[in-house]
């Protein structure tokens, strides 16, 4: 199994059983995002280099007008696409395995947490990891503390407040607060 059939399996949605070949590929690409990720984070680095860093992360060039503060932390890389003008706060942390997509000019606050995967239920299959992609459309801001879980769109235009846990799919032009996160307005401008 290579990287390129694990994506694959990712991006159907196929259960990732503990132990699998799949597994041992996820486990050997964190363990570079882990490199790449303290790299990132031990101590300043130009808004060039930390593109660069990026890039590698990702294995994808990210571009000139996405902006990242670290720390930041990921736990795979190789699952994550940036638009442009993209903004990441401080301490953010990504779980990206199951796919994440972050629209062009989003503003992602600081200790944002996109999670993609989730585990089991059984008992006896609780090391089983089924990914689910997050969609984050154009235009979107993500207060600070925020948490997205997996499988959960949300639309253009959306704001999720500060310290939302976010459940369910977000309209396009809403605005979402609380645990879970719900509609508490739209947007009219």
């Amino acid at each position: 199994m290579t990287l390129t059939d694990l994506l694959d399996a990712l991006a159907t949605g196929d259960t990732i059983t503990a132990g699998s070949p799949a597994h041992a590929i996820m486990h050997e690409t964190s363990q570079e995002a882990l490199r790449i990720t303290g790299d990132l984070n031990s101590g300043y680095h130009e808004p060039a280099r930390v593109r660069e860093l990026l890039s590698q992360l990702t294995g994808a060039t990210v571009e000139e007008s996405v902006t990242l503060f670290p720390p930041f932390t990921s736990d795979f890389g190789k699952n994550i696409r940036l638009g442009r003008r993209v903004f990441i706060n401080a301490g953010c942390r990504f779980q990206d395995q199951g796919g994440i997509t972050i629209g062009d000019d989003c503003l992602i606050g600081h200790n944002a947490v996109i999670a993609t995967l989730q585990h089991d239920i059984a008992p006896s299959r609780r090391g089983d990891l089924i990914p689910s992609p997050v969609v984050i459309g154009n235009n979107v801001w993500l207060g600070a503390n925020v948490t997205v879980l997996p499988g959960v769109t949300i639309g253009d235009d959306a704001v999720v407040g500060a310290g939302s846990i976010v459940t369910k799919d977000v309209p396009a032009r809403t605005v979402v607060v609380g645990s879970p996160a719900r509609v508490v307005r739209t947007i009219e401008e």
